[in-house]
């Protein structure tokens, strides 16, 4: 059996025990140690189940997983996102669908500062959902409107996703993060005037909210200044070369404690809940690495990735085509994958192939999260959907499916935009030499 056929079983049994729900980093090291050793032999196996562990997981660039990680569970529990969005609810709430408009602006605030999309979803579901029902906006466009926004969580830095496709990659996550900023922009803008569109047709969707005084709005900001503040601090800090990523992230997890301790939200509770879940989620991003590091050794070994750029490359069909190919199996996969495991299954293969096509790598490391975020909200799993329904459960799940349609739509239309101006995501990181 030659090495490409014994490859492409592995990746057909990865598939399988994925879809039987076994633990997406167990499944990998397994079949990429099982792989390894039939085409390497057993000796060679043992020994990178004996390197890989220390060598992927003692990196001084995976210490930033766990600064970010912590950064986001400090201000989760800090309750900031009561505050972004009652002043993003000041602002717009007026306009036609002016609750979820301030819920998708929350929405991307608070991912500013957390990075997760499940996260964004549940923590400003919480707050947004009781307002929305109060002024009587159609449970449709409330939990679309939340569903869409909690999406932005993985673009707009800091995210572990442009994290662990630096790592794997061996790009650099400080163009990563400045690549995210204007797509996440974008897509949060989209958004505000998909519900504008909606509301203006039908204004019983999302009727206007009340009325707020130009002192009111000014005074509202007060209580997102420190979070803006942080923010800015620690993109722009890395943006100019002031410290690195993994500096940034401890500046930011620290001024993310100030800001919970500032809140007087520093509880016993809330400290160690913090401390809890940031060492859980790491625990599972390190074990999900070391996994795709095993399976990545083997796929090395097997020679599909450098066969498929080959072979890609060699087509008479555009490159385009191919892209779209790769994009629709990301979609397909993001219904039924967090983002995090997309990413480590996924790059290995695709990456070499990205490269033949003469894509930039920063550029597809944006879209690739991009895409995965629609797989996030598409029937008939879409996690975020999931997720919600945990905080709604009064709404039917068809409900938030049918919710979030116009805003699928929205994402198909500004998923060529970038892919046909690749500057938006570009152009701050072409600045940071």
């Amino acid at each position: 059996m030659s090495s490409t056929i014994c490859g492409f079983i592995g990746i057909g049994f990865l598939l399988l025990f994925l879809v039987l729900r076994v633990p997406v980093g167990v499944v990998m090291a397994v079949v990429g140690f099982a792989g390894f050793a039939y085409l390497g032999g057993l000796g060679p196996a043992l020994g990178v189940l004996a390197t890989s562990p220390y060598s992927t997981l003692a990196s001084y660039t995976m210490s930033v997983v766990p600064l970010f990680v912590l950064m986001g569970m400090f201000t989760f529990y800090s309750g900031i996102s009561r505050d972004l969005y009652f002043a993003m609810y000041s602002w717009l709430g007026r306009l036609p669908g002016g609750l979820a408009m301030a819920t998708v602006g929350g929405c991307a605030g608070f991912a500013a500062i957390c990075g997760s999309s499940v996260a964004t979803s549940a923590t400003m579901g919480v707050v947004a959902l009781p307002e929305m029902k109060r002024f009587k906006y159609a449970d449709t466009l409330a939990t679309g409107a939340l569903a869409a926004g909690g999406t932005i969580g993985i673009l707009i830095p800091p995210s572990i996703c442009f994290v662990v496709y630096g790592v794997i990659t061996e790009q650099s996550i400080g163009k990563l993060f400045a690549a995210g900023f204007f797509p996440g922009l974008l897509e949060a803008a989209l958004y505000i005037i998909t519900i504008y569109i909606l509301c203006r047709r039908n204004p019983q969707l999302g009727p206007r909210g009340l009325s707020v005084s130009l002192k009111e709005k000014i005074v509202s900001l007060r209580g997102i200044w420190a979070v803006l503040a942080l923010f800015i601090f620690v993109m722009g800090g890395m943006y100019m070369g002031i410290f690195t990523p993994t500096e940034a992230g401890g500046i930011g997890a620290f001024g993310a404690f100030l800001l919970m301790l500032g809140k007087g939200a520093v509880a016993r509770s809330n400290f160690t809940d913090s401390l809890v879940e940031t060492g859980r989620i790491t625990a599972m991003i390190m074990f999900i690495m070391l996994g795709a590091m095993i399976f990545g050794y083997f796929l090395t070994i097997s020679k599909i990735p450098m066969d498929m750029a080959e072979w890609i490359a060699g087509l008479a069909v555009s490159r385009y085509i191919i892209l779209a190919a790769i994009l629709l199996l990301f979609i397909f996969l993001g219904c039924l994958m967090d983002t995090l495991a997309i990413i480590m299954l996924c790059v290995p293969i695709f990456y070499p192939v990205i490269l033949a096509l003469g894509f930039d790598p920063i550029w597809f490391g944006v879209i690739m999260v991009r895409v995965s975020e629609i797989g996030l909200i598409t029937p008939p799993v879409g996690i975020n959907v999931y997720t919600l329904k945990g905080v709604a459960k009064d709404v039917p799940l068809e409900t938030i499916f049918k919710g979030i349609f116009p805003f699928l739509i929205t994402d198909i239309v500004s998923l060529p935009i970038l892919i046909a101006f690749p500057q938006i995501s570009l152009f701050l990181p072409s600045l940071m030499g």
